[in-house]
């Protein structure tokens, strides 16, 4: 599939899910996400603790995928879908100027009006809440994907 393809996946899927590993043992997790095409970034948000970052944090290296579900085609045996896969690695950000950033693009990927949800994040500036969020980028190293013939992208 041409890269221009798997990008607008990736701009259209609301989730992605990445698998990790540590010491042999995988793990998976679903995770809203917002795509920085512009720079090949996938950036998401998280608890600041459990199972996900003690694999991350052993082992940054993850692989996901990004599925566009069309549905199955009742009487053929067929599913229609267009998906994406990426290799990336996993860095959490300290900067507060790039976690507003991804936080805003997250907010205009998720929501429908996110201008209510930006002067939310205003607030959080102001009264310390927005550096205490947990915000994850996986720079994407390889993109690869597959869909079914019958779906334009």
């Amino acid at each position: 599939m041409e890269e221009e393809t798997l990008k607008e996946i990736l701009r259209r899927a609301r989730y992605v899910t990445i698998a990790m590993c540590r010491g042999g043992e995988p793990y998976l997790v679903t995770l809203s996400q917002g795509y920085d095409e512009e720079n090949n970034r996938i950036y998401f948000h998280c608890a600041r603790e459990g199972k996900k970052l003690d694999f991350l944090r052993e082992n940054p290296q993850i692989w996901g995928q990004a599925i566009l579900d069309y549905g199955y085609k009742e009487g053929e045996c067929n599913h229609l879908y267009a998906s994406v896969m990426f290799r990336g690695r996993v860095t959490f950000i300290s900067d507060p100027e790039e976690k507003l950033q991804a936080l805003k693009l997250m907010i205009r990927h998720q929501d429908r009006n996110p201008e209510r949800l930006f002067r939310r994040l205003e607030e959080w500036e102001r009264d310390g809440t927005l550096g205490r969020a947990l915000v994850g980028r996986i720079d994407i190293e390889e993109l690869t994907g597959k869909k079914s013939p019958e779906v334009s992208i």
